[in-house]
């Protein structure tokens, strides 16, 4: 009797065994469980840590919470402005309601990465090649909005989309780069206009003060002899200057004194 016993309760300590293992599960603390019990959905989420579920009547799927990288594959679209682009992206999501990311999509991660793709040519149809190389925050801010809407329905919450790279034909690169050197170039046409205009202004204030004091400008012809004087050079050109042939020009202009009277009747005279 006492041996029946023994053994009897050996059987039950070893079926409880049994269903404890087959029952027992462990959701890590990044996951949650959601449990169907003959494919109904039960309405409590199982939690990190140790739980139990009944064997072949409960199934217990894990849904992880943690964000997601992931990337969008590279499109190839027509720009507004009828300009050949190809752009490629990077999604970050995470699940905020599990029952809804297992029941109302069957596989949420294929789902948002083809709603990323078709979002991301229809945000490259409706943008200018200007807008995707340097607007990229507010076209970084349609796209998460385009992928939001549907996706709030499944669980999923978009964190942030980024556009990373924006691919242009050959042909575009060359021509871009020409626009951007005649625009330089024209930037460095209006600088030199510029000092030019101003130097003029300089020159002929100081024109004005030389022109009062005649001794200054043969002091600058002075201080620019020194100043090539030191550069060491074997030939030194000396520039003539133009106060000089002004002072010839109007000796010649100024009649030459009359001859004396008495002093030409003396010398009549003597001969």
């Amino acid at each position: 009797m006492v041996e029946a016993l023994v053994t009897a309760g050996a059987a039950v300590a070893s079926a409880g065994v049994v269903y404890v293992m087959a029952a027992a599960r462990v959701v890590k603390q990044y996951e949650r469980g959601v449990v169907f019990r003959l494919g109904r959905l039960r309405s409590s989420v199982r939690g990190p840590g140790f739980t139990l579920i009944v064997p072949f009547v409960d199934r217990l799927s894990k849904v992880n919470m943690q964000i997601v990288t992931m990337p969008v594959p590279a499109q190839d679209g027509i720009t507004r402005d009828n300009v050949t682009v190809r752009v490629d992206a990077v999604i970050y999501f995470k699940v905020v309601d599990a029952s809804e990311a297992i029941v109302q999509v069957e596989d949420y991660r294929f789902a948002v990465s083809q709603m990323a793709q078709t979002s991301l040519r229809s945000i490259i149809g409706k943008s200018d090649l200007d807008d995707l190389l340097s607007n990229r925050e507010k076209l970084n801010q349609g796209l998460e909005l385009m992928i939001d809407s549907p996706a709030i329905g499944w669980g999923v919450q978009i964190d942030r989309v980024e556009i990373k790279d924006v691919s242009l034909p050959e042909a575009m690169k060359r021509s871009m780069a020409r626009q951007a050197e005649a625009d330089r170039e024209r930037r460095a046409r209006v600088i030199n206009a510029d000092a030019e205009l101003q130097a003029s202004k300089k020159l002929a204030e100081a024109a004005g003060v030389m022109s009062e004091q005649p001794a200054a400008l043969q002091l600058r012809l002075l201080q620019t002899v020194v100043a090539v004087a030191a550069e060491k050079n074997s030939t030194l050109v000396l520039p003539f200057p133009v106060e000089l042939l002004r002072f010839l020009e109007r000796a010649q202009q100024q009649p030459l004194p009359p001859a004396d009277s008495s002093s030409a009747k003396t010398e009549t005279g003597q001969d």
